[in-house]
C-alpha cells in the first residue's frame, strides 16, 4: 500500500471519528429527550391505573394529562376510584418546568383542599412507594447531569442534585432506552453511597404511535416493600380542555375520569 493511500485511509478514519463524536448526544440532551418521551408524548393522554402495594392493598385511579399549547408547561390530574378509604381523592398539578409546580390535593373525608408545598414533592404518594414527584416528573433544571455510559441498547445517566439539602439523595443514575428515549431503570443512591429505590419500567407497549410504559415498579430497598402500577385504557391526543385541570374539577370530578 503506497503512501497516499495510507494518508488517505487516516483521513478517513479521523473524518469519522469525529463525525460520530459530532453525532453523539450530550447528557442535558438525552435527558431531554427522555423527559419528552416520558411526560409529553402527544398533545394530552389519559389512562386507567392500578396500583398494588406489597402489603397487599390496592388502589385504583384515572390520569388525565394535558401539555400547553407552547412551551412545556403541563397539567395533570388523578382522581381516586377504589378503594373506599381513598375514593373520591383527587391530585391535581400545574407543572412550571424551571420554576415550583402548583400542586393540590382533596381529600374527601374531611371536604379540603390542601396546597402541597414544594417540599412536599417527595413524600410518599398515598401511602405507596412512588412519590408525588414521580407522577408528574422532576425538574430537568434541578440536577446536573452526567453521560457515565453507553452501551448497545442504553445510555446511561448519573444526576446530581443542584441543592442536595432539599432532597434525601445524594445522586441516582437512569438507564434510557436509545430508539424510544423512555428511561427503563433509575436507582437512587442515599448520602452514603447506599442504593436505597429502585424504579423501573417493566412492560413497554406502543399505543397510537407512542412508546409507552405499561407497567411500572418501584422498591425500597431498605424496608423491603414494593409498588407496582398497571396501566390500560391508555390514549392520546383525545383533545382534554384546559379548564379540566382546575381547583373547581378536584371536589367534582369530570365525566373524562368517571366514564
Amino acid at each position: 500500500m503506497s503512501m497516499r493511500t495510507l494518508l488517505l485511509a487516516g483521513c478517513l478514519v479521523a473524518c469519522l471519528a469525529v463525525s460520530s463524536v459530532a453525532e453523539e448526544l450530550s447528557a442535558d440532551a438525552i435527558v431531554a429527550k427522555a423527559n419528552l418521551a416520558s411526560y409529553y408524548a402527544g398533545k394530552d393522554g389519559t389512562a386507567k391505573v392500578r396500583m398494588e402495594l406489597s402489603d397487599g392493598r390496592t388502589r385504583e385511579f384515572a390520569i388525565l394529562r394535558r401539555n400547553a399549547d407552547a412551551g412545556l408547561d403541563q397539567r395533570f390530574y388523578v382522581y381516586f376510584t377504589a378503594p373506599a378509604d381513598v375514593r373520591k381523592m383527587a391530585y391535581l398539578v400545574h407543572k412550571k418546568p424551571g420554576g415550583n409546580d402548583d400542586r393540590w390535593l382533596f381529600l374527601p373525608a374531611l371536604n379540603l383542599v390542601k396546597r402541597i408545598a414544594p417540599g412536599d414533592k417527595r413524600t410518599s404518594f398515598v401511602g405507596s412507594d412512588f412519590l408525588y414527584e414521580d407522577v408528574s416528573g422532576r425538574s430537568l433544571a434541578e440536577d446536573t447531569h452526567e453521560l457515565v455510559e453507553t452501551t448497545d441498547s442504553q445510555y446511561v445517566i448519573k444526576n446530581t442534585p443542584k441543592a442536595p439539602a432539599t432532597v434525601e439523595f445524594a445522586s441516582y443514575t437512569v438507564w434510557i432506552d436509545k430508539v424510544s428515549f423512555l428511561p427503563r431503570k433509575a436507582e437512587y443512591f442515599d448520602k452514603r453511597g447506599t442504593l436505597y429505590r429502585r424504579v423501573a419500567a417493566t412492560k413497554v407497549e406502543t399505543v397510537d404511535g407512542h412508546p409507552t410504559v405499561m407497567e411500572s415498579t418501584v422498591e425500597d430497598l431498605i424496608a423491603g416493600s414494593k409498588t407496582v402500577n398497571r396501566f390500560t385504557k391508555v390514549a392520546y391526543d383525545i383533545g382534554l380542555k384546559d379548564r379540566l385541570f382546575t381547583e373547581r374539577f378536584l371536589r367534582r370530578p369530570p365525566r373524562e375520569v368517571t366514564r
